[in-house]
């Protein structure tokens, strides 16, 4: 029974909590905002916890503290959203639920308690470098994409070039044709015509 209603607070409060998990980026205004609404929630929400007594209670407070670092990291990724921050809001989920599995190993004793903490420890060593693994690979994609970026830049600005290069020497070619006609041309006619070749094709 105390279980239960350990998890309805839980819940409660993961809902007033969540601010920032579904939040795009947001001004600093809303931020402070939210920040200062985390703070509130938290206060208001974590008396809860004296209506149980010995470990629930701790119980309570654990998954009430990380209700709270957890909501504060999605803030601050939804805040400045980069890599690291994701991978901080992400840390913090982990710790957070670390934190409530060893809350719980306090029920039991000797062996089984023994099991329950290394449990607890090797999930949140999982998860942390799940968390790492995805770290290094964001930042290993971005680095591509940029190298991508730049590739494609330089190419572009290659190829403008190129097709600037061929446009001057067909130009330079096609003048060179229409000079070549006027000379079969004689007097002022040539002289016109040599005059009008070099406007069409922007010589001087």
């Amino acid at each position: 029974m105390k279980n239960l209603k350990i998890s309805a607070i839980a819940l409660t409060i993961g809902l007033a909590f969540s601010v920032g998990a579904a939040a795009a980026t947001i001004s600093k205004a809303e931020y402070r905002m939210m920040a200062k609404n985390i703070d509130a929630t938290y206060k208001v929400e974590k008396r809860k916890c004296d209506a149980f007594a010995g470990n629930a209670k701790d119980i309570c407070n654990a998954e009430m503290k990380g209700k709270k670092n957890v909501a504060k990291a999605d803030l601050e990724a939804s805040y400045k959203p980069t890599v690291g921050t994701h991978y901080d809001a992400r840390v913090a989920k982990v710790y957070a639920d670390y934190a409530v599995a060893k809350e719980h190993c306090d029920d039991k004793a000797g062996n089984e308690k023994d099991v329950c903490v290394k449990e607890a420890q090797a999930a949140k060593i999982h998860a942390t470098a799940d968390a790492k693994a995805q770290l290094k690979s964001s930042n290993a994609l971005a680095m591509a994409d940029e190298k991508i970026v730049d590739a494609n830049v330089t190419a572009i600005t290659k190829v403008i070039d190129a097709r600037i290069d061929a446009n001057a020497d067909k130009r330079a070619a096609d003048y060179a044709v229409a000079n070549e006609k006027c000379d079969a041309l004689a007097g002022d006619s040539k002289d016109k015509c040599k005059v009008e070749a070099k406007s069409s094709f922007g010589k001087r």
